[in-house]
């Protein structure tokens, strides 16, 4: 599979099943993924290489004024918007203005469209670095991935840095004192020797003492929905995830399944 990109720095709004009318922006490459994850699920296919030093990132004031240019549009049109987002083809915040980028989005939303939310969408894997962590605290809605309890089941699926473990990620979630949601995507798979699953009960389990411990705003629980890069990955019933979701407002904390 070569993956789905978006080949746009702004591109939508589409209209989401989590966000409203989300107008997104892709801050990497419209013409491969980079991201310091290599998620068997992930839409945008293998990540081949995690060097963005040599690769044609779009500039601070390439971002500012695509945004400025598509929100003005839309306000002519009188368009409504939910949301301005950061996704596209990897980690947002892999890029090395993301703060000052951070900055100038909450700006543009601010004279354009004061009522719309920030949002990110981030694998949580470079919480380490403390502007980083500043930036994403300016943001409305930090959507941030957790998609497993344990080290071995976090590397299986989302195969980040051997340098990274689950207490550490965990430990940084916590420094969001709650402002913060958790998604996480449940699947079943096989990858030669290694049996795939973060549903098992052993999982669940630590992955909800995790949850009890970041105490998130709520949690989204949701299936494979694309094609996948790992092939014959199995999709989750809505109701093993109903299942799940239903542990998590037993702690408490209230979930969002999307199935």
């Amino acid at each position: 599979m070569s993956g789905f990109l978006f080949n746009e720095i702004i591109f939508g709004p589409v209209k989401s099943r989590r966000l409203g009318v989300s107008l997104g922006i892709n801050l990497l490459p419209t013409h491969k993924k980079i991201c310091n994850y290599n998620c068997i699920y992930c839409e945008c296919g293998w990540n081949k290489d995690y060097v963005i030093n040599d690769t044609k990132l779009p500039s601070r004031a390439n971002v500012k004024i695509a945004l400025k240019e598509k929100l003005e549009q839309m306000k002519k049109l009188n368009k409504t918007l939910d949301s301005i987002t950061f996704a596209g083809n990897g980690e947002p915040s892999l890029h090395p203005e993301f703060t000052k980028i951070v900055e100038d989005v909450i700006e543009l939303r601010n004279i354009y469209y004061p009522l719309a939310k920030t949002t990110v969408l981030s694998n949580a894997g470079l919480l380490n670095n403390q502007a980083i962590f500043e930036a994403l605290t300016m943001l409305d809605n930090n959507i941030l991935k957790l998609d497993a309890g344990t080290d071995r089941m976090y590397h299986l699926i989302n195969r980040g840095s051997e340098n990274i473990n689950i207490k550490q990620i965990v430990e940084n979630l916590k420094k969001f004192d709650g402002n913060l949601i958790i998604q996480t995507l449940f699947l079943k798979g096989k990858y030669k020797e290694d049996i795939i699953d973060n549903t098992t009960d052993y999982e669940v389990n630590v992955w909800l003492k995790h949850i009890e411990d970041i105490k998130p705003k709520y949690v989204m629980i949701y299936p494979i929905d694309r094609e996948t890069p790992m092939e014959n990955l199995e999709k989750i019933s809505k109701q093993k995830l109903e299942e799940i979701a239903s542990k998590v407002n037993a702690i408490g904390i209230d979930t969002k399944v999307y199935g």
